[in-house]
């Protein structure tokens, strides 16, 4: 994936085929929301904030981190979808078969949740760089930290909805309360992009 055009790659998405789907999209947004965030830090990498240099210098080391793992989470969510197809795919004539493909439905699918739990993850901590950044970033590409934080947003709540459709097939009560509490973190992403988008608005409008 990450070696395709962004024309390649939506094709792809258009098509009737399992993956790539939501997931990687989640994926893929945190990857952008990081990069935007890395961006703006390079932007703030001046004399005019070199009072704040050492934070600034954090947070773009940390966003070029976070958006290759991003690209990285992306990919891997295609991998274990097409895991979760090929698992539905077993065959189940016999009763050994039937166990067999009901024990590999089952793994597929907590790899396939813990994947965009991982993206949910990223996503709140590209939001904090974010936020770290709001207040000492270069006012010219101040706009760019909101687009990061709404792109982490757009990763958090996809990512959400990607882990809780794969939550049936979970059995394990260890697995679903880890996964349970990753996705009661979103709502607080959703709160903190607000107060963020809201911060710059008023900030361009004033």
């Amino acid at each position: 994936m990450r070696n395709d055009t962004i024309e390649t790659f939506l094709t792809a998405l258009a098509e009737r085929v399992p993956a790539p789907g939501g997931g990687a999209s989640a994926g893929l947004h945190a990857g952008q929301a990081a990069a935007l965030v890395a961006m703006v830090a390079r932007y703030s990498d001046s004399a005019a904030c070199a009072q704040h240099a050492e934070v600034i210098d954090s947070v773009r080391t940390g966003a070029d981190q976070l958006r290759q793992h991003a690209l990285t989470l992306a990919e891997d969510d295609m991998r274990a979808f097409t895991a979760v197809t090929d698992a539905y795919r077993m065959p189940k004539s016999t009763e050994s078969e039937a166990v067999q493909r009901s024990a590999a439905i089952g793994d597929a699918m907590v790899a396939a949740a813990e994947v965009p739990a991982r993206v949910i993850d990223v996503a709140g901590r590209v939001l904090a760089l974010a936020e770290d950044l709001l207040p000492i970033g270069n006012p010219n590409v101040i706009t760019d930290v909101a687009a990061a934080a709404e792109a982490a947003r757009a990763a958090a709540t996809t990512a959400r909805v990607n882990v809780e459709i794969n939550l049936g097939g979970i059995r394990n009560p260890q697995t679903r309360e880890t996964l349970m509490n990753v996705i009661g973190t979103v709502d607080d992403v959703g709160r903190r992009t607000e107060k963020v988008s809201a911060a710059v608005r008023e900030q361009v409008t004033s």
